[in-house]
């Protein structure tokens, strides 16, 4: 009995050793917190992506007023000797973009033609008008009226190249003395295809280039129609419209400083 009783209170005394080395959370002592999160830090505007600002407008001159002397060389009569005309050339345009205007187109030229006397149509053969061989000299006007278009290229800072295209009227008068007076009228159509330059002066005025191809019908009473193929050349003064800068409200309203 007290061999028991031994090994009992052995087993208990190592139970209370065992007990009071065992640590105990000291009262205080609180679960582990999570610590607290920050706060992502914002991210700054960004801006959204503008539209890019569109080109400015080409400006380009809406009148454009012509006026020069010219110069033909012109067989009007079909009498085989090309004829220096001198003359004058205006014209007025109306552009409908950059590119393409509209214009009509006014010009005369005078001088003097020579007519061979052996075959000197549209005047009278030798018997009833025979002038001294081999040709003689007949007083010539020839005017036109013109209407079309004109190309131009605006990408240049002095120059500006065009090309241009007309159709219209034209008559041609002639007066030959000798002797007697022999005078012809003649009327027809006319074509002008061409083109030059325009050299800027300034904004309002720029110098005019240009050599066109003149083809004229003329028709005489007695006298068939044909063609006639001419050239001209042409320099003068162009007066242009100028563009005033259009006020806004920012600038009516803004504070002078």
């Amino acid at each position: 009995m007290r061999k028991y009783l031994g090994v009992l209170a052995g087993v208990a005394a190592l139970c209370v050793l065992s007990w009071a080395q065992a640590p105990t959370p000291a009262p205080s002592q609180t679960p582990a917190q999570a610590p607290a999160q920050t706060p992502a830090p914002d991210l700054a505007d960004i801006p959204a992506p503008t539209a890019k600002p569109a080109p400015p407008l080409q400006q380009y001159p809406r009148v454009e007023f012509f006026a020069g002397g010219s110069y033909a060389e012109a067989g009007l009569f079909n009498a085989g000797h090309w004829a220096g005309l001198p003359g004058w050339d205006a014209s007025l345009g109306l552009n409908a973009t950059s590119w393409l205007g509209f214009i009509v187109e006014g010009g005369q030229y005078f001088g003097t033609s020579k007519i061979p006397s052996a075959v000197p149509e549209p005047f009278p053969k030798c018997g009833d008008f025979c002038p001294a061989p081999p040709t003689f000299n007949v007083a010539t006007r020839e005017y036109n009226i013109l209407f079309g278009a004109q190309f131009s290229r605006r990408k240049y800072e002095r120059w500006t190249p065009f090309g241009e295209l007309l159709y219209g009227h034209q008559g041609t008068r002639g007066k030959a003395t000798a002797g007697v007076t022999e005078t012809e009228v003649g009327t027809g159509r006319a074509l002008v295809a061409g083109g030059g330059a325009d050299f800027k002066i300034n904004q309002r005025f720029a110098l005019r280039f240009k050599a066109d191809y003149l083809q004229t019908a003329s028709q005489f009473p007695s006298f068939a129609k044909k063609k006639q193929d001419n050239v001209r050349f042409s320099v003068g003064i162009v007066i242009r419209n100028v563009h005033k800068k259009k006020r806004r409200l920012e600038d009516e309203t803004q504070v002078e400083p």
